[in-house]
């Protein structure tokens, strides 16, 4: 299978999950969307209510500004992909409680394992705490670039958060700038590397 037939067969999995309460109150399971072959994967910590409503990620008015912030980096949404911790709803929006993160872990690790992106970027507290396994104090972690299994790890604020206080806008907007240099220093390092490879190939028929 390739990369978006495991993510299929993934997401016809966590349809019918019920490890945890929140499958009897769900009215979609919110798996994720997006390129399965992307370098930079968006995890968020939970649907909200209209993603609940359409079963996709990010819909609503934090939805919106994400796209904008992407649309910075010089990607168009589908260009990338977008999930959460959780793909079900906690009731009135609650932060995710330690065992839900724990039934949805699954998902999430295989989602990050199938797709193999270089650069994770984890939108709020509850998803850099989920993945690092710590908690973090955003105003000082926002911006900040983690090692995470062999891969980058970047912190910054929840669109929604973003869109309540202005003050995180403007952060939230310059850790986008941040996020945008960092990727291309990735890139650049990955190019060198492949290219150090194939001349101690070429040097090695000598």
């Amino acid at each position: 299978m390739n990369k978006l037939e495991e993510l299929q067969q993934l997401s016809k999995e966590a349809e019918i999950c019920n490890k945890c309460p929140l499958w009897k109150l769900r009215t979609n399971v919110v798996f994720g969307e997006g390129n399965a072959d992307t370098k930079l994967m968006f995890i968020g910590e939970a649907p909200g209510y209209h993603e609940d409503q359409q079963g996709k990620p990010f819909v609503g008015a934090a939805g919106k500004l994400l796209t904008e912030l992407i649309d910075s980096l010089g990607f168009k949404r589908e260009e990338v992909y977008i999930t959460n911790v959780l793909k079900c709803r906690p009731p009135d929006n609650r932060d995710p409680l330690p065992e839900e993160v724990s039934a949805c872990s699954y998902f999430l690790k295989k989602q990050i394992e199938i797709i193999d992106p270089k650069i994770l970027c984890a939108l709020g507290r509850n998803a850099a705490f989920s993945l690092l396994n710590h908690s973090v104090n955003m105003s000082t972690s926002h911006g900040k670039v983690y090692q995470l299994d062999g891969r980058l790890m970047f912190v910054t604020y929840h669109p929604a958060a973003a869109l309540y206080h202005g003050k995180l806008l403007e952060n939230i907007k310059k850790d986008f700038l941040e996020l945008k240099k960092v990727y291309e220093t990735k890139l650049l390092e990955d190019e060198k590397e492949n290219l150090d490879k194939k001349e101690q190939e070429q040097l090695s028929f000598w």
